[in-house]
Parts: structure tokens; sequence; C-alpha cells
């Protein structure tokens, strides 16, 4: 297995793991009568719980991208160093945005995000 396609597992895994830890929070803060129903009306999670979902909910945004790039890199041929170095890039910085996002960093977890988006731009202009 290529290993950019390893970082991509690893990748969901901390998606899953974000779900999870946004799903607890809500559940702390609603209860799970409120999260099994209908969820109309429902009031929006606030602190390290609201932080959580709006970390996973970025994370899924992110997702979609580095999934299609490395996908298109391994299936056209095109992984190399400079792949590998974006998908490393991509996966360290978006654990470390989660955690700083959690911990309520505001500028680091900028600073993050912008790395992570350097990883995506290393795989992306490998393709052509």
């Amino acid at each position: 297995m290529k290993p950019e396609l390893m970082y991509l597992a690893w990748a969901v895994a901390l998606a899953f793991a974000q779900m999870l830890i946004a799903v607890s929070g809500a559940t702390l803060q609603v209860g799970l009568p409120t999260l099994a129903g209908n969820r109309e009306g429902l009031p929006p999670c606030t602190g390290w719980a609201g932080r959580a979902q709006r970390a996973h909910r970025n994370m899924l945004e992110n997702l979609v991208l580095f999934a299609a790039l490395v996908l298109i890199a391994v299936v056209a041929g095109k992984t190399n160093a400079t792949t590998l170095l974006g998908a490393q890039l991509f996966f360290w910085a978006r654990l470390a945005y989660a955690l700083v996002y959690l911990a309520g960093i505001p500028w680091l977890r900028t600073l993050l995000w912008f790395a992570s988006v350097v990883g995506l731009a290393l795989i992306f202009f490998q393709l052509f």
C-alpha cells in the first residue's frame, strides 16, 4: 500500500475520533434523549463541545479534498516524495488542529489549518 493511502486511512480514523468527541460533548450538553429525537430546535453546543463540533465539520470538509487528491495521485501513478510530504503535513497538521481547536487557541488553530492546506497544495501540484 502506498504510504499516502495509509495517511488517508489515518485521516479517516482521526475524523471518526473527532465525531465521537463531538457527539460526547453534545450528549453532555443536551442529553441523549434530545439527540435521539428529530433534533428540531436543538440548541447550539457551546464551549469545548461546540468547538469539537466545528473542528469535526472542518475536518470533513478538508478530508474530501485530501481523499480526492491522494486517490488521484495513486491512480495516476504520480506519488513521490512530495506527495508523501503533503500527506504527512496534512495529517499531522489536522491532528494538531483538532487538539488546538478543542483547547480554544485561535491563532495557532489558523496556522495549523494553513499548514494542512499547504499539504494539500503539495499533492495537487504533483498531479501536473
